[in-house]
């Protein structure tokens, strides 16, 4: 039976849970995952644990936030003075924003507190600072 290879279209299910347990992310009730192992699309300790699976196996890994999506950084964090947010948005605590980064590409913060005055955006991808595990089990090699 072949093994997942970088190089390989593979197709896999997969659970992502937190270190409390709670599922952040599953292919569950949806169709495989489908990826290009080695096109960096994913996240590299995850693409590194299908490497070497045969169709059928399964496998859990732990990944640590550094290998992860990094620590939570304070300088993702900014406030703004009430008065920039534009008119049609009304502004409230979990609110996702999309903003302009200084490369032009569209940048995603969160409403995390707020003022009368202002509100503390955080840029921070919301698996930061996290630790990972994945359970995944490999459907196909394509």
């Amino acid at each position: 039976m072949a093994q997942a290879k970088k190089g390989d279209m593979v197709k896999v299910n997969y659970k992502g849970t937190l270190e409390d347990g709670s599922i952040f992310d599953s292919s569950e009730g949806r169709e495989p995952l489908e990826f290009k192992l080695g096109e960096g699309m994913l996240i590299p300790a995850f693409e590194a644990a299908v490497i070497g699976l045969n169709p059928g196996e399964k496998k859990t890994v732990k990944i640590a936030a550094a290998d992860a999506y990094g620590p939570k950084m304070d300088e993702a964090l900014i406030n703004v003075p009430l008065a920039d947010i534009p008119e049609h948005i009304k502004p409230a605590v979990g609110l996702q924003l999309q903003l302009m980064g200084p490369d032009g590409n569209a940048v995603f913060a969160q409403i995390i507190s707020m003022t009368e005055t202002e509100v503390t955006l955080d840029g921070n991808h919301p698996l930061a600072g996290k630790d990972l595990t994945f359970d995944i089990e490999l459907v196909s090699i394509v």
